[in-house]
């Protein structure tokens, strides 16, 4: 261990000997430098309490000023240094009350791209999208939705000249017409709704069959249907979840999600020469499906 930490450290001074002075030491610096583990934390919190049911508001509020102060603390002190460091820094303040917050996040993202331009850019393309609302000035990436009680889902106030949807997919942000769609989608009913008036899953499946996909007031979407089909085997109605993700697959015989969850179904049922033809047959669409992938490595061990 100590001849290959000698090594290493010859080939750093080789590297720097050859390289000019200040930048062998910004290269010297990044090799230095480690992702801070109080930051890291920070950021956990700040998603965990945001992925729970019944969120108290209030209380989720406090900690984000109090993660806030923490941060601007960690920044005065220069314990802000990694492409990791500023994006979980900038999301802090993109769940700020105003623009200075949502103008810090902006400017810590911008930081996290510069210093590693393989960074995921959507946080960017966000917190520029709320800093520009909270001036009363238009939106240029379509990030952000609203809804006020009683009304319907829609995409904030927008400047759709700016920038191009190929900018928009380089920063992770869907087209426009995704967007759209998008919308739609928010506002759709639920298939749980049908349920829930009485209908039985075979006349839900007439339904859905008699419907027009995409005029639908309910999601018929291929997402839309599985989540419905989960719902349905997470309450122990397996049979009844089969039909729909056989019906899934007959609606969007090109979408290889659609038969890995009717191949699932099937594990799930315990017929696993039905579960491995699904898995294959998602596997032949997306060679990708690194979950269809596994299950059928373990199922045919």
């Amino acid at each position: 261990m100590k001849k290959v930490i000698l090594i290493l450290s010859i080939m750093l001074l080789h590297a720097c000997k050859d390289q000019p002075k200040e930048q062998a030491e910004t290269t010297q610096k990044a090799v230095m430098l480690a992702d801070n583990e109080e930051l890291k934390e920070i950021y956990k919190q700040d998603q965990a309490s945001r992925k729970v049911d019944n969120i108290d508001w209030k209380v989720v509020s406090k900690n984000d000023s109090l993660h806030r102060v923490r941060v601007r603390e960690l920044l005065a002190e220069n314990k802000v240094n990694t492409s990791l460091d500023y994006h979980n820094a900038a999301m802090i303040f993109q769940h700020g009350r105003d623009s200075t917050d949502y103008g810090m996040a902006v400017r810590l993202m911008q930081k996290s791209v510069d210093l590693d331009s393989t960074a995921d850019k959507w946080l960017l393309a966000a917190a520029t999208d709320r800093y520009l609302l909270s001036k009363n000035e238009p939106q240029i990436y379509g990030t952000q939705y609203e809804r006020q009680q009683g009304e319907l889902w829609k995409l904030s106030k927008m400047d759709t000249t700016k920038i191009t949807d190929d900018v928009r997919l380089e920063y992770g942000v869907q087209t426009l017409a995704e967007q759209r769609e998008r919308v739609k989608k928010m506002n759709s009913k639920q298939l749980s709704e049908l349920t829930a008036s009485g209908k039985s899953i075979v006349e839900i499946i007439t339904f859905i069959k008699n419907e027009d996909l995409k005029a639908s007031k309910y999601d018929l979407s291929e997402s839309g249907i599985n989540v419905f089909g989960y719902s349905i085997m997470t309450s122990g109605n397996t049979k009844d979840a089969l039909a729909i993700f056989k019906l899934n697959t007959e609606l969007y015989p090109s979408g290889f999600n659609t038969f890995d969850s009717y191949g699932e179904c099937f594990l799930a049922l315990g017929d696993t020469i039905n579960a491995i033809k699904n898995y294959q047959k998602s596997l032949d669409l997306n060679p990708e499906n690194t979950n269809a992938t596994n299950i059928l490595s373990e199922i045919k061990k």
